[in-house]
């Protein structure tokens, strides 16, 4: 009997946080803001009301957010986060007859695991070039996914790139999805995507990454210009009743206030001292690192990959975790996140405890 038949879970994209082990004390794994909330929106969220639906249509939020935006109220579609937003996008490509999907490689495992899951060619993209050739002599409309900045690696992609893009999609019909869940926490340069490009991409919004509310299902979607009298509606028409819950209303209302940007600002510069501090600290123990704008980057520690399993193992078993970057196809890999020196501690130490004498003389 296979496991799927006995109800074992089916095998999915791997993430970081949580894994249904021990409790984890010092969390490298997942990408969320550490820093405590600001008063203003912990007492929202405590206030949210529980004891009744939220508006089905939710209008009120839908205008708060298009006027930061700029946009229309028709262009803004609720969604329970980026994770059920590609979901629904990946199906209403699909029921529009797009047959592939372009992902980046590596990248987010939702937006292969949601093509798959409705028998859509799949099509990685490891490098930007890689992308516009694909996408140039492609013999029909694709759903192209990007992340700005970019997960795991954490890099930004140039303005000319994003230009050269834009027009070759808008030639071929190509719908670009922009997942802008990390542009709130760049903590160097500047967004590369001009507004007019952004204007005629699908764009999902999820905060709670920024805010370290990843418990709470809730996010957007900005529809494109020329989307929103017709398959905005038809993105709206997939979701299922009260797709928000009250906790996701109110975090969504608070999210573009004063105190909420002010306090993001302000652990920006926080998230960006203790970056440096982490960066040099691996660099001591041997871990080679790529370049990013994030808080969060790609390290190799030095050990053979074979090896780096029982290492997280063992870091795993001291309330350590870190991502294994294996699933994101870079073995012997792992993506970091910025943490607090406390827990920077904990993790060198716990590293230089869990040597063991098979590591002596390997190299990488």
């Amino acid at each position: 009997m296979s496991h799927e038949a006995m109800g074992a879970p089916a095998a999915g994209p791997e993430h970081g946080g949580p894994d249904g082990g021990a409790d984890i004390l010092y969390d490298f794994s997942t990408n969320a803001n550490p820093l405590p909330l600001p008063p203003g929106l912990q007492r929202a969220l405590a206030e949210a009301d529980r004891r009744h639906y939220p508006d089905p249509h939710y209008q009120a939020l839908c205008a708060r957010l298009a006027e930061h935006h700029a946009v229309a109220p028709a262009r803004v579609l609720p969604t329970a986060g980026s994770s059920e937003a590609i979901r629904r996008l990946t199906l209403l490509a699909h029921l529009q007859g797009l047959g592939t999907a372009w992902v980046p490689s590596p990248g987010y495992g939702d937006y292969a695991a949601a093509a798959e899951a409705l028998g859509l060619r799949v099509q990685g993209w490891p490098a930007p070039a890689t992308l516009l050739d694909g996408l140039d002599r492609a013999a029909s409309p694709a759903l192209v996914w990007l992340n700005e900045p970019c997960n795991p690696t954490g890099v930004s992609l140039p303005t000319h790139f994003w230009q050269t893009l834009a027009e070759i999609a808008w030639q071929r019909g190509h719908w670009l999805v922009l997942d802008r869940a990390y542009e709130p926490l760049r903590l160097e340069g500047s967004d590369p995507i001009t507004g007019s490009v952004a204007a005629r991409c699908w764009q999902l919004w999820s905060p709670n990454k920024a805010l370290g509310l990843t418990g709470i299902r809730a996010g957007y979607v900005l529809a494109p210009v020329e989307a929103a009298d017709d398959l905005g509606p038809r993105l709206r028409a997939l979701a299922p009743s009260w797709v928000l819950s009250a906790e996701g209303v109110q975090m969504l209302l608070a999210w573009w206030g004063e105190e909420v940007q002010g306090w993001l600002q302000e652990s920006r510069r926080t998230l960006e001292q203790w970056r440096t501090m982490q960066r040099n600290l691996l660099a001591d123990l041997g871990w080679a690192q790529r370049a990013t704008v994030t808080p969060f980057w790609l390290a190799r520690p030095p050990l053979p990959a074979r090896l780096l399993g029982l290492r997280l193992q063992q870091l795993r078993a001291a309330g350590i975790k870190l991502r294994d970057a294996t699933s994101f196809g870079l073995p012997g890999w792992v993506r970091v996140a910025t943490r607090p020196p406390e827990a920077q501690r904990a993790l060198a130490l716990v590293w230089h405890a869990s040597r063991w004498k098979g590591e002596e003389g390997d190299t990488p």
